[in-house]
């Protein structure tokens, strides 16, 4: 018991699927590339229909996986710079009395 467990645990999230059962014209690379740029679009309406969805199954495997990825983080919306803020210089002004 004390090594079926953690095996269990461990190999529970390696899935795995035959290659043949996978059609020749299930989404690859491409379709992953673009799923992967209109996750936030496809997310926002999946929550309202289930027509949608925002990863497509089944799929060609490891590259649809690798599309989808550079969807998201190089074109998507991991893509977007944070805001930096620039200090150039500091302007020190001593406050004056009126009255």
């Amino acid at each position: 018991m004390r090594v079926v467990l953690p095996a269990c645990l461990t190999t529970a999230c390696a899935a795995t699927q035959d290659a043949h059962a996978v059609a020749a014209s299930a989404p690859g690379f491409w379709l992953g590339l673009w799923h992967g740029f209109i996750f936030p679009v496809a997310w926002i309406v999946s929550l309202f229909t289930s027509q949608v969805s925002i990863y497509a199954v089944p799929n060609s495997g490891a590259w649809y996986n690798f599309g989808y990825f550079l969807g998201i983080v190089v074109f998507g919306v991991g893509a977007r710079k944070s805001h930096t803020v620039y200090r150039d210089r500091v302007i020190d002004v001593r406050a004056r009395r009126i009255g």
